[in-house]
């Protein structure tokens, strides 16, 4: 197949996209992909990629053009501009592309704007048009603090059901997305494929040897969403215990917040160590008991599955969240941790207290690591991914 897909991130920024791409032309298929100038999550323009350098690049056989985006940086106006420059230049770019292709693939995360491109190119050439849809529009919306009364949210309403509508075929990320898509568009075409752990996580690289500390670790990007300050103020209700470390592993908008919460509360016991290259990450988890899954109190976020609960899973580690809907419940269906309820950070420090006391569960790392070999094997989901789009 020739593939057209459209995303406005791509590597060398962190989304699994580029590896769903490579795995795309190791299985002898052509892909062009339609995406934005690297900018995220900083927010700034990669250096490398500034004053329009690499606008057109082959990466591991994966073809890309990168069309004008403006750097989204850390306030409301760049974000703005960042998500509506991708927006028009993409679909300019798609509308005015003369290669032909079988199809188009959207990998849809935020915002939704996004899939412009795809609809400008599927409405030119009469293809089929198939949305992986990461993150539920407008709903998201609602994170940020827009009302649903608002007029940007009923825009934006408009546009999501305009743009899903549009597809052959939606893709969901967690098993709740459908019952959004029935209820709120009437949209009954949805197939449930969940997102899979990278392939540089196992149990044996993962593995931490007894040190005579409990280690506990978030892993991720730190944002409003992820709720990490549940994670300090737990930390802060545990520091009596003298052999538990909280450990916080990546970037994001809210780190700077949460290291002077942790610096206002005098902690000695949480270790902040920034982002990490994923190639990193299997060694950063070899010095993790278990690992932390955290998320704001959300009627949406409940319907999402984060992606690192894959991962954690497939490095074969205990999962101790402050979480709600989807994920707690695989979590439970798993049986590799234990749970409480969104932003409990009292319910957080008892299930991190209780784990250390019976120093850890062995039984929770074999359940996580059969339960992702069961569910989110990479090479079963790519070939499920590949059926869904031939036509």
């Amino acid at each position: 197949m020739k593939i057209l897909v459209v995303c406005q991130y791509y590597s060398p920024e962190p989304f699994r996209i580029a590896d769903i791409c490579e795995e795309f032309v190791r299985q002898g298929h052509e892909v062009l992909v339609v995406t934005g100038v690297p900018n995220y999550p900083e927010g700034k323009i990669y250096p490398e990629y500034k004053r329009r350098q690499k606008r057109d690049e082959i990466i591991n056989g994966v073809r890309i053009h990168r069309c004008f985006t403006i750097g989204r940086r850390h306030n409301a106006l760049f974000r703005f501009l960042n998500y509506y420059s991708y927006a028009f230049s993409s679909s300019r770019y798609a509308s005015h592309l003369k290669e032909k292709f079988d199809l188009v693939f959207v990998n849809q995360l935020s915002p939704v704007i996004m899939a412009k491109a795809a609809i400008a190119y599927k409405k030119r050439h009469c293809v089929p048009m198939v949305l992986y849809c990461l993150d539920l529009w407008p709903e998201s919306l609602t994170m940020g603090g827009i009302s649903k009364d608002s007029f940007l949210y009923r825009y934006f309403h408009r546009i999501s059901k305009k743009i899903y509508m549009r597809s052959e075929r939606i893709l969901v990320s967690s098993k709740l997305f459908s019952e959004y898509f029935e209820k709120e568009f009437g949209i009954k075409n949805t197939e449930y494929l969940p997102q899979y752990a990278e392939t540089v996580f196992e149990p044996k690289k993962c593995y931490k040897a007894p040190n005579g500390t409990i280690d506990v670790m978030f892993a991720g990007n730190i944002g409003a969403m992820q709720s990490v300050e549940t994670i300090v103020w737990a930390a802060y209700k545990t520091k009596d215990l003298p052999n538990l470390y909280w450990h916080v592993v990546g970037d994001g908008s809210e780190l700077d917040s949460v290291k002077q919460l942790s610096c206002s509360l005098d902690l000695s016991n949480i270790i902040f160590y920034g982002r990490k290259a994923l190639s990193d990450m299997p060694d950063m988890y070899a010095n993790a008991d278990a690992m932390i899954v955290t998320m704001k109190k959300n009627d949406i976020i409940s319907m999402t599955l984060p992606g690192k609960i894959q991962t954690y899973m497939a490095a074969g580690k205990p999962i101790l969240g402050a979480i709600d809907g989807e994920a707690a419940a695989i979590i439970k269906e798993a049986g590799c941790g234990m749970t409480c309820p969104a932003e409990d950070a009292d319910g957080l420090a008892n299930i991190v207290r209780f784990f250390t006391e019976h120093h850890g569960n062995q039984e929770y790392s074999e359940r996580a690591f059969a339960f992702y070999q069961k569910m989110f094997l990479k090479d079963k989901i790519i070939q499920e991914m590949i059926k869904k789009l031939d036509f």
